[in-house]
């Protein structure tokens, strides 16, 4: 035998002695864990935390401690863990005998329409819309110039949010939403002049309306804030000259006093209404805010709705609502029940971050990858983003358009209510949706053989 065999079968051995070993520690190790939380007193056993943990919660310790950290208010990213009533208790009514669903082969009109009463109305070719992500406030410029690319490659629009324009981020996006802040620090009257529509922001449903500070010194003198809600005509009248005559609306999150709130709306003569509910995320917010104010999107949006309807403007004044849709079909279920489009923020971050995730896990979250200021935000290359945003919204318009061919029906806005069932009396309560078990079975006796 070679010296050279020698070696390799001596080290080979040595490996498997290695594992053997190995495997045998790693076995009394377990059996010795094992046997201590067997045995062990509660007041001396890990096992308490197994109980207290599902007690509380493993999210309700963490942040405990994170409070214990530091005497600061959290800011919790990406919305409440709380579970919420949603759409999960509807069901679409499939088409078989009484209408015919539609081959694939025939076409879908999802033609959305913002602000048809407006000058300049905007159309998009989805009801699936960026929502607003505010630069520096929230997103890197990177994740930005990522949002209004793929907007565009999926034929919708995208939303500045509330922080400070990027010039950019207007060159790349097609349909533009420009967010005019209550005080409206980094806007310019050039800035409106380049929006496709004009959205006053009053507040968030992941942040209620937590007040924004107020710094007057930097407000252009030209611009009207919106301090008390006798201002919103004024500025209503002033964003519609300053936009040229594209839709105005507003933005805040639905509350119990949501029908009042409307019709100060109306009474401005907005032509759209932007609404959100207690599922919306941000980047940073307050858990007390994400979890606690506001009301769940499908009870403010069938609220919403039948205001609009006793008022007689439900579908001339837009509504585009938001919170809490992780899928196209919870979207086409929100539509049926009345709305007009669909903001999406967080589905719209963890589609342009995809594989780049990889980036920043496992030694830092996904948010580092987009956040301004993030570990690896530097890291993220904004045109792959942007195509995986686009891919990621046409996917989910297409599949929209799957729903609709199974309904029987042409087009998007052929859809409502008449289209749905509830499972749950709660569900058929809030919505006016009929139950599922309602119509019971009536049995016919089979005719006699004989």
């Amino acid at each position: 035998m070679s010296s050279r065999t020698s070696k390799l079968l001596a080290g080979a051995l040595g490996v498997v002695g290695g594992l053997t070993a190995l495997r045998f520690f790693a076995g009394q190790l377990v059996r010795q864990s094992v046997k201590i939380v067997m045995t062990d007193p509660y007041m001396e056993n890990l096992a308490e935390l197994l109980s207290a943990s599902k007690r509380t919660g493993i999210q309700t310790i963490a942040e405990t401690n994170l409070r214990a950290q530091k005497a600061q208010v959290l800011q919790r990213p990406l919305g409440s863990p709380r579970k919420f009533f949603d759409f999960d208790g509807l069901m679409f009514v499939s088409a078989h005998l009484d209408r015919q669903a539609l081959p694939h082969t025939i076409p879908v009109d999802t033609e959305t329409v913002i602000g048809p009463n407006s000058k300049k109305p905007l159309i998009v070719s989805t009801p699936l819309l960026v929502s607003g992500m505010a630069y520096k406030k929230a997103l890197s410029d990177r994740a930005k110039y990522a949002l209004a690319l793929g907007s565009k490659l999926a034929g919708t629009s995208s939303n500045t949010g509330e922080g400070p324009f990027l010039p950019k981020e207007r060159e790349l996006a097609e349909r533009l939403i420009i967010q005019y802040p209550r005080i409206p620090l980094h806007r310019t009257m050039d800035m409106l002049a380049q929006a496709d529509a004009l959205e006053i922001q009053l507040g968030q449903g992941a942040s209620s309306s937590a007040a924004q500070a107020p710094y007057p010194h930097l407000v252009r003198p030209e611009l009207p804030a919106l301090r008390k809600s006798s201002d919103l005509p004024k500025v209503v009248s002033f964003l519609k000259q300053a936009g040229g005559g594209v839709p105005v609306g507003i933005k805040f999150s639905f509350t119990n006093n949501l029908e009042r709130e409307i019709d100060l709306c109306l009474e401005a003569g907005v032509d759209f209404l932007a609404l959100e509910g207690a599922q919306a995320a941000t980047v940073g917010a307050a858990p007390i805010l994400e979890d606690d104010f506001g009301l769940p999107t499908i009870v403010g949006l069938c609220r919403a709705v039948e205001h609009l309807q006793l008022r007689g403007v439900h579908n001339q004044v837009t509504l585009i609502v938001s919170g809490g849709f992780f899928s196209p079909g919870q979207c086409l279920k929100a539509l049926a029940l009345g709305a007009n489009a669909i903001y999406l923020g967080t589905m719209a971050l963890y589609a342009l971050s995809h594989t780049q995730t990889t980036k920043s896990i496992p030694w830092e979250p996904p948010t580092q990858l987009v956040v301004d200021s993030g570990k690896q935000s530097h890291m993220l290359n904004w045109k792959r983003a942007g195509k995986h945003l686009g891919n990621y919204l046409i996917s989910c318009t297409e599949e929209i358009k799957e729903g609709v061919r199974a309904l029987g029906k042409h087009s998007l806005h052929q859809v409502d209510a008449s289209d749905l069932v509830a499972l749950d009396e709660p569900t058929s309560q809030l919505t006016g949706i009929p139950l599922a078990y309602s119509k019971r079975m009536v049995r016919t006796p089979l005719p006699s053989r004989g």
